[in-house]
């Protein structure tokens, strides 16, 4: 079938990103699914931070590529072997497309599934296909193993977790990363415990779903940490004790005032080193770090060995929020229908596939939270 993707030819082009068509819309043949596979059409696909990294050169690619991991949409066909889907049925998409057999897997951790990140580093589905190609039959690379800017995607069934068709699909596409992402990293890797005392470093989507979380879970005191006053602000809105600007000098001293030496939990979302380090300073003795933020290749950020050692300090990485989806994805639904979770209020706005640059443009200023792509409308 034939169908608009928005395909990225190259890396760290320059903005405005809608002037240096940094995405390429085109159209594109797809491939009916293979065995074990699902033909989706794209309902809503969120525009992440991890998308415009990739953008930006920051995490390499295999190129040309189509990108977009958070999203959402309808089955419109299942591939041999494939029985508890069928046409008709909405889903919520899994950017770790995972085999369930590696020792990863087996061990309940298939966020960090050996052949997913194979096939993602490769780009190409958990089979090894390559389901994209241009009029001109180049072959085109998958992103996470989903390519959800486009108006159509082919995944492998793992990485497609069934939702009540009741839930609108434009809150559903927000689960699929910056939920599983933020919730997770409370809930799961932080393992959270009502009472406890918890600071978010960077208020993006990711760090808002980390902020709900800690809300819903019961956290006597809740710290938010941004750049942005205007996010500070939504912040408070939506739970958020305290508030500190984290470009003030000695923001990490005015936390530790406040705490009475520092925060027993800090989830670092912003993906950046000032952030990492910012968070590692807040941090009680005794306390931990769960970074969620993906900074770029090759970065480092530093921290006092001995005092990690006398302040038993812990720092832990969180990707997709240690999360199953099979099992977290419906949990953080639950949530959502209880109004613990209220995704529908980090939607900045709606686009279609034709303004996706400028709208890497406005996620790159970092006045947005979610915009949300509709590639069909």
């Amino acid at each position: 079938m034939r169908m608009q993707a928005a395909i990225m030819f190259e890396q760290g082009k320059p903005r405005p990103y809608a002037s240096s068509n940094a995405l390429v819309i085109e159209e594109v043949e797809l491939e009916g699914p293979g065995p074990g596979e699902v033909l989706i059409e794209v309902a809503a696909a969120g525009l992440c931070h991890s998308d415009l990294s990739a953008i930006e050169g920051i995490r390499p690619r295999p190129l040309p590529v189509v990108i977009g991991h958070e999203g959402a949409g309808i089955v419109r066909e299942v591939g041999e072997g494939i029985t508890d889907l069928k046409p008709g049925d909405h889903v919520i998409t899994v950017f770790v497309a995972s085999c369930g057999v590696c020792r990863n897997c087996v061990r309940g951790r298939p966020n960090i599934c050996t052949a997913g990140n194979a096939a993602r580093a490769a780009g190409t589905l958990l089979s090894g296909a390559k389901r994209i190609r241009r009029l001109n039959g180049e072959r085109i690379n998958h992103g996470s193993g989903l390519s959800l800017f486009a108006q159509y995607a082919v995944v492998g069934r793992r990485s497609a977790v069934k939702i009540d068709p009741g839930i609108p699909l434009e809150d559903a596409a927000i689960f699929g990363c910056a939920v599983m992402t933020g919730a997770g990293a409370v809930l799961n890797t932080a393992a959270m415990q009502a009472g406890d005392t918890i600071a978010v470093v960077g208020l993006g989507g990711v760090g808002m779903n980390a902020l709900f979380a800690a809300v819903a879970g019961g956290a006597e005191r809740i710290i938010a940490v941004d750049a942005n006053p205007e996010k500070l602000g939504l912040a408070r809105q939506w739970g958020a004790t305290d508030t500190f600007l984290a470009t003030e000098p000695d923001c990490a001293e005015q936390v530790r005032a406040a705490t009475d030496g520092g925060v027993d939990t800090v989830i670092e979302t912003a993906g950046n080193i000032r952030a990492m380090e910012l968070a590692y300073a807040i941090t009680a003795r005794g306390g931990s770090v769960v970074s969620a933020g993906l900074p770029a290749q090759g970065a480092n950020f530093s921290y006092m060995h001995s005092g990690l050692v006398s302040d038993e300090k812990s720092i832990r990485g969180s990707y997709m929020g240690s999360c199953i989806a099979e099992r977290d994805i419906p949990r953080f639904l639950g949530l959502y229908k209880r109004g613990k979770l209220p995704v529908g209020s980090l939607k900045s706005g709606f686009l279609p596939l034709s303004e996706i640059n400028a709208g890497f443009d406005r996620l790159a200023d970092g006045n947005v939270l979610r915009q949300v792509l509709r590639p069909n409308m």
